[in-house]
């Protein structure tokens, strides 16, 4: 792997961070929060061994606090028929708003406190997301303004 950084592991460094955090920002220590699932649906199969390594890595650490699963899907068709009424729709868009990591684990308090069964953050194909699937959006959250290989 070297120096280079991939998607898997930039999502699994700044999610788990955030879900700690979010958990202790209300006082409590981190515990398993067995109502919400956390998803990352991705369109097309993670090609490289660093992110599907940094995705391995991270689901076994947020597995402590959350349900967590990663859903490789083919096409923007079934990324889209793959939303549930009731889900909470977070787009990984690098044109999505920029947080820090305390912003951004106090937004997933809340969100994960509204009530949804699942909150999917998004990745788009190479030309991001359908007008059709972005409308269906609560969120766009940005990790970086660069594009990371999955």
């Amino acid at each position: 792997m070297g120096s280079e950084l991939g998607f898997g592991q930039v999502i699994a460094d700044r999610l788990h961070l955030c879900i700690v955090l979010a958990h202790r920002v209300r006082g409590a220590e981190p515990k398993l929060t067995p109502a919400v699932e956390i998803i990352l649906l991705v369109v097309g199969p993670t090609q490289v061994d660093y992110a599907k390594a940094g995705l391995a890595d991270f689901a076994q650490r947020i597995g402590h606090y959350a349900k967590f699963r990663t859903e490789s899907v083919r096409d923007r068709a079934a990324q889209h028929a793959f939303l549930k009424p009731g889900d909470l729709l977070v787009l990984l868009d690098e044109r999505g708003e920029h947080l820090k990591s305390v912003e951004l684990a106090q937004r997933l308090q809340k969100w994960m406190n509204s009530g949804p069964k699942r909150i999917l953050f998004a990745v788009g194909d190479a030309y991001g997301f359908s007008a059709e699937f972005r409308a269906q959006a609560q969120y766009e959250l940005a990790l970086s303004k660069m594009t990371f290989p999955h």
